[in-house]
């Protein structure tokens, strides 16, 4: 899959029409004093060499392209699919970006919003005294605007627990692929959640605004719909245990 050398990917849980993966992808837009331009497209990728013939990785690619027609960074929004169908799309998506030499492999940028009752710490919540943090994971050989972006977020512990299947099956393929990635966590405690733009979506805005920099965009928080995801108790099905 053709992208640029920076590539935010975002997955979309559920439906997502305001959800966190959408909220971001909208806003991000590029600044009115630069010669960037939008330009959006649409992909399928076959999953028919896993026996999946009714159901395909597909999505949205954003790409924002200089004067010369040169994407400068891509976004590349997934569309929601559920495990155990997700390993195998995802995978599908990562290797996409692995075609060509070493330095053809774009560093990806992928942020993720997970309620911090699913990340433990020590056998503890890894929430604080405060309502919401941010996480970085690296994986592989950073360029120098990514491990910039790195170097402004706590790295995440070594003995960091996650129960978030998309986050788990995520870090288990670049993990694998030996892809060069920097995953954002962003957590938040459950009584935070609030149909209230002003309450709640402030580390919708961090994070994007973050992305925002990195990329050389702009993030316009009007643009931000949030519609807090409903509760779901954690499944127990055996593919959990291929994450870990």
């Amino acid at each position: 899959m053709k992208a640029a050398t920076r590539v935010i990917l975002l997955l979309k849980d559920g439906a997502d029409d305001g959800g966190f993966a959408s909220s971001i992808s909208n806003a991000l837009q590029p600044n009115p004093n630069s010669n960037l331009r939008r330009l959006e497209e649409s992909f399928e990728l076959s999953l028919e060499k896993y026996g999946i013939k009714d159901h395909k990785a597909s999505g949205n690619m954003i790409h924002f392209l200089n004067s010369n027609g040169v994407s400068e960074v891509s976004v590349l929004l997934l569309e929601h699919i559920e495990p155990p169908l997700l390993a195998c799309a995802l995978n599908e998506v990562l290797v996409s970006f692995l075609g060509g030499t070493s330095s053809d492999i774009p560093n990806l940028v992928v942020p993720f919003l997970v309620e911090a009752s699913k990340l433990k710490l020590e056998n503890k919540n890894a929430i604080s005294s405060y309502e919401v943090s941010l996480y970085g994971l690296e994986f592989g050989q950073l360029h120098n605007l990514t491990h910039a972006l790195a170097s402004k977020i706590q790295k995440a512990p070594q003995s960091l627990q996650i129960y978030h299947e998309q986050l788990a099956c995520l870090l288990h393929l670049v993990r694998v692929l030996d892809i060069p990635a920097l995953v954002l966590v962003g957590q938040h405690t459950r009584h935070s959640y609030s149909n209230n733009l002003e309450q709640y979506p402030e580390v919708i805005y961090g994070i994007g605004e973050l992305l925002a920099e990195y990329s050389s965009l702009c993030f316009l928080r009007e643009r931000v719909v949030w519609n807090p995801p409903k509760s779901s108790k954690a499944s127990k099905e055996p593919w959990h245990a291929l994450y870990g």
